[in-house]
């Protein structure tokens, strides 16, 4: 996600696991856990997400049924699973905008952190190796505003609406609280398919391949799916949109909401296509056929990333920034809530690259805030201290990463972030991950350079 700021504005003119008893702690209070102290175990692994929905006239209310299936892949039982509801987020416990009712294949034990999370017991603990699975009565009410999660100008915007399984790794369960300042979101690839029943007059981007067909008199049922994806967003509304081709083959389709003019839309899908496939030449293929990109220049942010789905204001900056995230935690994931960095430190980095930046000069300028400040601080901490976030994540983390690039030299920095972003390709990307693979890609000793920006880990 990128913040809108006066910056920005004006740099674009427009053209498993077991919890270890022992760990340092982070200077933001969090608790690091080696590899070796840990089981690097993700659990429930494989999920795979079956949603079925109809939307009403306005497409900011949905209901109908999701089913999940999923895999225990540790050697500890699973006897309970989490579904995230970030959308509760956004609303009240008392008057929710997401709604779980007539569980199935588990029993609900109750909302938690802020009703973000509800609890399910499964009906017998699941042994390495075996499969369950979970369906649940879903109803959606998006709420009011033009957010990543809300609805105005005769639109609606879905993000992190569909329930989707908390993980469970070496550090324990993850059932971190929801933040505005950046994102909250830890998940595993997973597929998708979801059908969108949806009155004929609305469209309907989406995660995924999309395919119409007719519904009912005056309406429209869109099938999309998506695989080895993390997350599911869509959209609703009277769009306006054009379609292009990348180089590389992918199909970039632009709606345009609010008075988002022609001429700016397309320049956008002309951003689009060529950030898709500079992104693709130094990260590796982008895995799918389609992306949809979703302009609306109310947005009070200037961009947020889902897979296969971008929300973006008229900012070709932002929007490169936002695709390089489809490699960047839809590819290569990561902890958002507990490293930030590794996605947006990367992403910005990214940009500078697919822009033609060098970051000549970049980090000369480094001014901590605090003892306390890290690149590799969690979002409790950012929560806490909002007006450095993109400073030092956003700023400083890409500047650590062209310094990286001019310690090791360019042609072992390429080599290090393609083959880094392979190795971890649907995976799950740590920093402790990542400065193993620096340390490998040179003979230099990094040890003054994790120091000079910070990089804990």
């Amino acid at each position: 996600m990128r913040i809108a700021v006066a910056a920005l504005a004006a740099l674009v003119t427009f053209v498993a696991g077991v919890v270890a008893n022992s760990g340092s702690v982070r200077p933001d209070g969090t608790r690091a856990f080696t590899a070796e102290r840990a089981e690097t175990v993700r659990t429930p692994a494989a999920p795979r997400y079956t949603v079925e929905l109809a939307g009403d006239a306005t497409g900011s209310r949905w209901t109908g049924h999701e089913r999940v299936g999923f895999t225990n892949v540790s050697a500890a039982p699973l006897g309970e699973v989490y579904l995230r509801l970030w959308g509760n987020a956004h609303g009240t416990c008392s008057a929710p905008p997401i709604v779980v009712s007539e569980v199935t294949g588990g029993v609900p034990a109750g909302l938690s952190v802020g009703c973000t999370a509800l609890r399910i017991v499964l009906g017998k603990p699941l042994r390495r190796g075996e499969d369950a699975t979970i369906g649940f009565r879903l109803r959606i009410r998006v709420p009011a505003g033009i957010d990543r999660f809300g609805h105005g100008g005769g639109h609606a915007f879905l993000g992190n609406a569909l329930p989707v399984l908390a993980v469970r790794d070496g550090t324990g369960r993850h059932l971190d609280p929801y933040t505005n300042t950046g994102e909250s979101f830890y998940s595993l690839a997973a597929d998708f398919d979801v059908t969108l029943d949806h009155p004929s007059n609305l469209g309907v981007p989406a995660t995924g391949t999309s395919v119409d067909r007719p519904g009912a008199p005056g309406r429209t049922v869109t099938t999309a799916t998506a695989r080895d994806v993390r997350d599911f967003a869509w959209a609703a509304g009277p769009f306006t949109g054009i379609s292009g081709t990348s180089s590389t083959g992918v199909r970039i389709n632009v709606f345009t909401a609010g008075d988002v003019e022609p001429i700016d839309a397309r320049a956008m899908l002309d951003v689009a296509r060529t950030a898709v496939d500079a992104h693709a030449g130094r990260f590796g293929a982008y895995p799918h056929t389609e992306l949809d990109v979703v302009l609306d220049d109310n947005l009070w942010f200037s961009g947020m990333e889902y897979p296969g789905f971008v929300l973006d204001r008229v900012r070709p900056t932002a929007l490169v920034h936002e695709l390089a995230h489809q490699w960047w935690y839809g590819i290569v994931g990561n902890d958002e809530y507990g490293d930030p960095w590794l996605d947006e430190s990367f992403a910005e980095y990214a940009t500078d690259l697919a822009l033609g930046k060098t970051g000549e000069g970049c980090g000369s300028d480094l001014a901590w805030a605090a003892p306390t400040e890290r690149i590799t601080n969690s979002m409790r901490y950012w929560d806490a201290h909002p007006a450095r976030y993109e400073t030092v994540v956003y700023d400083y983390g890409k500047c650590a990463l062209h310094e990286l690039r001019r310690l090791i030299g360019e042609p072992a920095m390429e080599t290090l972030l393609r083959d880094y972003a392979t190795t971890h390709r649907y995976g799950i990307s740590t920093t402790a991950d990542f400065k193993t693979a620096a340390r490998a890609a040179t003979v230099r000793d990094l040890t003054p350079f994790w120091a000079q920006y910070r990089i804990d880990g």
